[in-house]
């Protein structure tokens, strides 16, 4: 089967992509193209898939760069290919041409960030937690040490769980407003104490608060189309046992 990748006007004419599930190797409830090397999928089925996704990018598999995110928002910068393991960290910054940046996501937002005019590119893992704690902005920040212009920089926001599929209780809600009580425009009402938070909403009302004015979110939802997105929460609700890991790539 074909890679799928959903691409963004806004990074053009940058390579980049937001490689969906369709065209891997993986089966079971990995079914398609899972890169997550943490994931307990086969590990020749995932290479096979990484390989396939460094070939749509153009590039050879030490290039396509990941690191070991753990939901912080600490910032690698990548001067070259990597070998296994990978730095912890849930962002990458780059200014060497022939590396990609990959980041994996199953909910959480996959940012991909560009200056084209100074030739820095950046990619974020973004979830509630990390957004909170400021990956976003210390990703632009990072991306102006290498030279960037705040004012050029483009963010694009992938695939990601959409408001009407996010619930969550009392307490994660009381957290968002002891950090900023404007943060409650980010939640909606649900049964009983339940709210729902607007994950990709939060991210790029932090990307714009950050000086970046060329935002956007693809609109799509990882939870509302399991043909096309894994999701960490559908698993969790169909009480599967793990869940695949999608791609979102840039490079020079």
């Amino acid at each position: 089967m074909t890679l799928e990748i959903i691409t963004s006007d806004a990074l053009s004419p940058l390579t980049h992509g937001f490689f969906t599930r369709k065209g891997g190797a993986s089966s079971g409830v990995f079914e398609g193209l899972n890169c997550g090397r943490g994931s307990s999928d086969q590990t020749e089925a995932v290479a096979i898939n990484r390989a396939r996704v460094a070939r749509a990018l153009e590039v050879a598999p030490p290039s396509l760069v990941t690191v070991h995110q753990t939901h912080s928002a600490d910032v690698a910068v990548i001067d070259g290919p990597h070998e296994l393991p990978p730095p912890e960290a849930d962002a990458m910054v780059t200014k060497t041409k022939g590396v990609a940046l990959g980041i994996l996501t199953a909910d959480c937002q996959p940012v991909l960030f560009a200056d084209i005019q100074t030739g820095v590119i950046g990619a974020a893992h973004a979830g509630w937690k990390g957004a909170l704690d400021g990956v976003l902005e210390a990703t632009v920040d990072a991306m102006i040490d290498l030279g960037a212009r705040r004012d050029g920089i483009v963010a694009v926001i992938g695939p990601t769980i959409s408001q009407r599929n996010y619930e969550v209780g009392p307490e994660f809600f009381d957290m968002f407003l002891a950090e900023d009580p404007e943060y409650s425009r980010f939640f909606a009402g649900g049964e009983g104490d339940r709210m729902h938070f607007d994950l990709p909403s939060f991210g790029l009302h932090r990307l714009r608060a950050a000086g970046i004015e060329k935002a956007e979110w693809t609109r799509h939802c990882t939870y509302d189309d399991p043909a096309r997105f894994f999701s960490y929460r559908r698993s969790v609700h169909r009480q599967q046992a793990d869940y695949g890991r999608m791609i979102s790539v840039i490079r020079l």
